[in-house]
């Protein structure tokens, strides 16, 4: 990727259906903050499309087998910015100007040196009542309760869906003996886990795991829905952030006017179709004490319509002086106080529940069902005092992985003491964890890559590298069968003892 001016890739992800590969990259530069992403098709492996992506560590994520969202950072002050993530088609269209291929969905405000990083989407429904418990009982702990924010992105407002409430996504339910009767990872590996480092899961996880359900219908089947489309850059009536935002997005402007109100109009096929109709959640790093990543922001993002033909699109000559006046306007205007949080909070998207985990966030995954995530970090020192953004608190040599159940919005579980780390705050690595039906497994600055049980919490196993172990991955096909890589420039493929002992079996039987 040197020739498209990449210093390193540093991730990647496949479509659900696994016929495109975004690989997210970091450009050349000392002190650079972007990146870009490139979309890939397996068939053939041919380029089908490069993405902005600032700063480069938002990775980019699929929201749907076509569509990937991608981010943009624009400093609006001192130490106040703007993040926008963006929907992008994997495709260019570059055969027709009357297609569109990017929509905003979402412009979220940072303070304090941090940004939005290290994007996910689950396909997950928060309960209602559980997301409505954990806002109230964040506004007590802080003896502010704030009255909910309604305006904004349309993705973001209450949908009184009764209908549907009572459907949930199941729990993966695994015989207690499954593990058992699969040998442990561990080849070419004598070292074995210490078993002072289990996951420790709440009685909460504990219940759900052992439940048996029938396979529920998904919320999308539902009748009652009613869709609307998020603002779209040109539709809002709000000060420009950057003059090649503008450049990118003008030439569609006109023909992507906002929609109309009436039911019947968004059944029109002018008004574009719906590119999934499934509930999704935005899950997303950020900050508010310190520029380093130490909450977890969710966003829910509701079915909406995606304007596929334009039937008309802008002149250069026209879009330039549209340009002019809004120039022109916005020096007349004048700037609002950026600095400000209470005055400009309209201007920007509310973040639905906002998970503090008191430490350094350095890699997010989720579970197969989309129904856990679970977060690497590294914890900060207990009742610590943030008194410069700029200089966050020291971060232990210990990494712990924290369980969320996403529908309940609570922590269930966490591994304690685990994995190492050495690195300070401004040179940590990400470590990339990952998940199947039956182990959790993560990489480790101690140059090896740990895995542990998934429901009993057991460390299985430690496997050896060279170097800093950076990302490891599950086959899904096997799971048996998982991957890790290193600084020390090599892929490692590791299988349990158990698959090891019948490929031996095979290569007995096999001609000579």
């Amino acid at each position: 990727m040197k020739a498209f001016n990449w210093n390193y890739t540093q991730f990647s992800q496949f479509n659900e259906i696994d016929t495109l590969l975004l690989v997210s990259g970091v450009h050349f530069g000392a002190q650079t903050a972007s990146g870009e992403i490139a979309v890939f098709s397996l068939r053939d492996f041919q380029l089908q499309c490069r993405v902005l992506n600032k700063p480069y560590d938002i990775f980019g994520a699929w929201y749907t087998n076509e569509y990937l969202l991608s981010g943009r950072l624009h400093m609006l002050g001192h130490f106040v910015s703007c993040s926008d993530l963006w929907l992008n088609k994997a495709y260019q269209e570059s055969e027709s100007e009357r297609k569109p291929i990017v929509k905003r969905l979402f412009k979220f405000y940072n303070k304090n040196a941090s940004s939005i990083r290290s994007i996910l989407v689950a396909n997950c429904m928060i309960d209602e009542n559980a997301l409505e418990e954990n806002n109230f009982d964040e506004a007590n702990t802080s003896g502010e309760c704030k009255q909910k924010q309604l305006r904004g992105n349309p993705l973001s407002k209450q949908l009184q869906l009764s209908a549907i409430e009572s459907r949930r996504l199941r729990a993966l339910h695994t015989p207690p003996n499954a593990s058992d009767s699969i040998d442990l990872y561990g080849a070419h590996s004598n070292e074995v886990c210490s078993t002072q480092s289990p996951v420790r899961y709440s009685m909460d996880y504990r219940s759900e795991d052992v439940k048996n359900g029938d396979d529920v219908e998904s919320p999308c089947s539902d009748s009652s829905f009613t869709f609307s489309d998020p603002p779209l850059p040109w539709d809002e009536n709000w000060f420009s952030l950057s003059g090649d935002e503008h450049d990118e997005t003008s030439l569609t402007a006109q023909a992507s006017a906002s929609c109309s109100s009436d039911d019947d109009s968004r059944d029109e096929p002018s008004e574009g179709r719906i590119l999934d109709e499934r509930e999704k959640l935005l899950i997303f790093t950020s900050g508010s004490l310190t520029y380093t990543p130490h909450q977890i922001g969710i966003k829910r993002i509701k079915p909406f319509r995606f304007k596929e033909f334009v039937k008309e699109t802008l002149s250069l000559s026209v879009a330039l002086q549209e340009k002019r006046v809004r120039d022109e306007n916005q020096v007349l205007q004048g700037s609002p106080n950026w600095q400000d949080e209470s005055t400009i909070r309209d201007y920007f998207d509310t973040v639905d529940h906002v998970i503090d985990v008191k430490g350094h966030i350095i890699g997010m995954t989720l579970s197969l069902d989309n129904r856990y995530l679970y977060v690497n970090s590294r914890a900060w020192p207990e009742n610590y005092v943030i008194d410069n953004p700029l200089s966050p608190p020291p971060i232990a040599h210990q990494i712990d992985i924290s369980v969320i159940d996403l529908k309940t919005l609570k922590k269930v579980g966490k591994v304690f003491k685990s994995h190492r780390a050495y690195t300070p705050n401004d040179e940590c690595f990400f470590i990339f964890l990952d998940v199947n039906q039956l182990f959790v497994a993560s990489g480790a600055e101690d140059k090896h890559c740990y895995i542990w049980d998934r429901h009993y919490g057991n460390c299985l196993s430690k496997l050896p590298h060279n170097d800093v172990v950076n990302c490891v991955a599950f086959s899904r096909k096997d799971t048996q069968i998982m991957i890790s890589s290193s600084d020390d420039n090599t892929i490692k493929v590791w299988r349990s003892r158990h698959r090891m002992k019948q490929l031996s079996e095979r290569m007995k039987h096999c001609p000579k």
